[in-house]
């Protein structure tokens, strides 16, 4: 009988440890997929201010690129025609002179209303977008930039393309302010699981181990925002050879990148 009791003792008592210890795993695993929640809610928000600042920037530089263009391109071109018709008054052979400077404004103004208005950038895919800035800089002549692109092979969520796009932006302000260079180069390749772009300026170059450098024209930004998407983003460049940039950006769902890069 007292076996028994024993028995029926260290039976319960193994039963509550194992109770206990269920509970114990059970509050654990809980608490660690709430903090993996919270974690995912953290990473989902962080993403988002990131884009939302990534818009913001676009839209300011795209601002600034409008106003430089209305001042030293239209603005330029309505006052050649300007000096054009008071030179006709007096020699009516002329007035063909005035026509194509203002012809070439219409022309110059239908592109920059592209710019202007946030329906058509909106409608516009990567390479579009990418294209639109190498002919602002020819028709600004600021550089003479080709760029080279093949059929697109994959759709690209709408915000890894704000941040590809970014991206490239700067690289494209450092080449126009700093670089010194007379041209740019891009190329747009869309792989089977890859999108993959260059840009090659033949300006002065730097020391690309220079880590000053690379804080200084933003190196740092340009790779953070890359790994929002899982994008790589490669810098080389040497004195007196030009500056090139890679982005490699694998077709993958840029919002669970983030969180797996966060969670990890």
């Amino acid at each position: 009988m007292e076996r028994q009791e024993t028995a029926i003792l260290i039976a319960s008592i193994i039963l509550i440890v194992l109770v206990v210890l269920v509970i114990f795993l059970f509050l654990i695993f809980q608490k660690r997929k709430n903090s993996l929640l919270l974690q995912q809610r953290e990473a989902e928000k962080k993403f988002e201010t990131a884009i939302a600042e990534t818009q913001i920037e676009i839209r300011e530089e795209t601002l600034r690129n409008i106003s430089w263009e209305l001042h030293d391109n239209i603005g330029q071109l309505l006052t050649l025609a300007k000096i054009q018709v008071n030179i006709a008054q007096d020699d009516p052979d002329k007035l063909g002179e005035v026509t194509e400077t203002i012809s070439k404004s219409l022309t110059e103004l239908r592109s920059l209303s592209k710019l202007i208005n946030p329906d058509v950038i909106k409608s516009l895919s990567l390479t579009e977008a990418i294209t639109l800035e190498i002919e602002r800089f020819n028709r600004m002549q600021f550089i003479a930039a080709t760029i080279t692109s093949n059929e697109e092979m994959e759709d690209l969520d709408d915000k890894a393309e704000i941040i590809i796009f970014r991206i490239l932006q700067e690289f494209f302000t450092n080449t126009i302010k700093h670089s010194k260079a007379s041209t740019l180069d891009v190329t747009v390749h869309y792989d089977t699981d890859k999108l993959v772009i260059k840009a090659q300026d033949d300006g002065v170059g730097f020391d690309h181990t220079d880590r000053t450098m690379h804080s200084g024209i933003g190196l740092c930004n340009m790779q953070n925002r890359g790994k929002l998407i899982n994008a790589e983003v490669q810098l080389l460049s040497e004195k007196g050879k030009g500056t090139a940039i890679t982005l490699i950006y694998p077709y993958k769902k840029e919002s669970s990148v983030v969180l797996d890069n966060e969670i990890d």
